[in-house]
């Protein structure tokens, strides 16, 4: 969806009450599109081989190698946000057995995100020998486009009694026009913007787990709570068939970072969570 869109999906659905509100709550994203085809060195890529710098080891989770994800050079997104850095490439890996979902403290470790500022990257770096079959995903050149988005549950955004039940009714009826049958059948991959969330909303999940914290009722959980919208969705990959990727049950892997740690270019800062059906 497009922000031109916008205006006409909220007339059709009975909301143009809440255009403020909504148009308020929408947030652009890099939408990803994926071909099966090798990479260029130092391009954007799902699965396959990273270039990772010379002195960037594979990570280890337990011992065992992760499994690699993605590959995004900064340059091919800079002209769509504000948010990333212009320069450099990032590498997000995952535990290669999938059993971290990111719902325990104790998960921290199970996945990693590796930032380069430099413009090269290094030579293909092969994958370990002891890397699982099943972990060795199919490379698929990535290419990006701008689309806004909406998220699942605005009441999440706004003062307790401003979004009622009518509204959310109305709304869920908006979400079901934003885009087409054939479009929803294709794998949602994408960088910032609202997640396409399959459970229920994980910044707080986020903000808790990533202090350390499992509890709502800690007396330290408050404080963190207050800036769970600080979390921003920093990459977002769905099962997708043709990459051979199928997280859980065709569910999706989100990497998300707080704005303060994005905005330092933190990426060790980053929180995983896995949802599936």
């Amino acid at each position: 969806m497009q922000r031109a869109d916008l205006a006409g999906l909220l007339a059709a659905a009975g909301l143009q009450s809440r255009q403020q509100l909504i148009e308020q709550l929408a947030r652009p994203s890099i939408r990803i599109h994926t071909t099966a085809a090798a990479a260029a060195p130092g391009s954007s890529r799902l699965g396959g081989q990273p270039d990772l710098p010379a002195q960037s080891a594979w990570p280890l989770y337990q011992g065992t190698p992760m499994a690699f994800v993605a590959q995004i050079r900064l340059s091919d997104v800079s002209s769509l946000n504000d948010l990333l850095p212009h320069n450099g490439t990032l590498w997000f890996f995952y535990d290669a057995s999938q059993r971290v979902f990111g719902d325990t403290p104790h998960d921290r470790g199970g996945w990693q995100v590796i930032y380069d500022p430099g413009e090269h990257a290094g030579p293909p770096h092969a994958a370990p020998a002891d890397l699982p079959a099943d972990a060795r995903f199919q490379a698929s050149a990535a290419t990006f486009a701008t689309e806004l988005t909406l998220p699942v549950d605005p009441s999440a955004f706004v003062p307790d009694g401003q979004w009622s039940q009518q509204d959310q009714q109305r709304y869920e009826t908006l979400l079901d026009h934003t885009s087409s049958p054939d479009e929803r059948s294709t794998p949602h991959h994408r960088m910032l913007g609202h997640p396409d969330q399959i459970q229920d909303d994980m910044r707080r999940q986020c903000a808790l787990l990533a202090h350390g914290l499992s509890d709502e009722t800690d007396p330290a959980a408050a404080a963190l709570l207050e800036h769970a919208n600080d979390w921003v969705l920093l990459l977002q990959i769905d099962s997708d068939e043709q990459a051979g990727m199928r997280w859980a049950s065709n569910g999706m892997l989100y990497y998300w970072i707080e704005q303060a740690a994005l905005q330092q270019a933190q990426f060790d800062r980053v929180w995983l969570v896995v949802q599936s059906e």
